[in-house]
């Protein structure tokens, strides 16, 4: 098995960017997973640190959703979070997970779509996705004019992220996406939440959004008001 601070192998590009949303592409891609160093989409754990800790307590329920081969899950364990849960998909890397962190009971992971979670409502404290959504809405022709498809893919993911999650509880969002392509699809109303944005990474600005059940913010109205909405602070 490969050390976790080996580097990781260059990914397999699928021929058409739309196999990112195919579970038969991760399956593939993940069939040496439990032997591979993990790797890491938009920044490993370092490069956000200091943005994502202050919002999590230790006592806190996190949900993973599309775990992939990150390290992110046991980095939180390493980090003070004990209560971490992990979803994918794609039963292969679920598999590979579960061998890989064997000697960490307290980490779960469980194969499932993260458009229909098969969690109680008011599960977790907090919910973290990092790159799911763009794997989900990878193919789209038109990132500004986003397709039907798309839209109803998206909603279906925020909407069980809204109702796992207890009140006041946080969703976090990591993504390449930039305000005016993403913020329109996370301040909608139905959801409940408020929205705050901040970048991190150095040469290339990868993207945070943070969203807590129990209000919609300033940030949001503007968003759904404004035909371009401006990049928030």
């Amino acid at each position: 098995m490969a050390s976790p601070g080996a580097p990781a192998p260059p990914p397999e590009i699928p021929e058409q960017n739309c196999w990112y949303r195919e579970v038969q592409y991760w399956d593939q891609r993940y069939r040496n997973a439990a032997d591979s160093a993990p790797y890491e989409w938009f920044g490993d754990f370092s490069s956000f640190r200091a943005l994502l800790e202050p919002e999590l307590r230790p006592e806190d329920r996190i949900l993973v959703l599309g775990c992939g081969n990150s390290a992110l899950s046991y980095e939180l364990f390493l980090g003070g979070f004990p209560d971490v849960t992990s979803v994918d998909y794609s039963s292969v890397v679920v598999a590979a997970m579960r061998a890989r962190y064997a000697h960490v009971p307290n980490l779960r992971w469980e194969t499932m779509d993260v458009r229909a979670l098969d969690f109680p409502s008011g599960s977790f404290d907090v919910v973290l996705e990092k790159g799911t959504l763009d794997a989900l809405l990878a193919g789209e022709r038109d990132p500004w004019t986003v397709s039907s498809e798309g839209v109803h893919t998206v909603d279906q993911v925020l909407s069980e992220v809204s109702r796992v999650l207890v009140p006041g509880g946080r969703f976090i969002s990591l993504t390449s996406a930039a305000p005016h392509f993403r913020i329109r699809h996370y301040a909608q109303a139905q959801y409940g939440w408020s929205l705050k944005h901040a970048t991190y990474g150095s040469g290339f600005h990868f993207h945070l959004y943070l969203m807590q059940k129990g209000g919609i913010s300033l940030l949001g109205r503007r968003a759904l008001t404004r035909a371009d909405p401006q990049p928030c602070c």
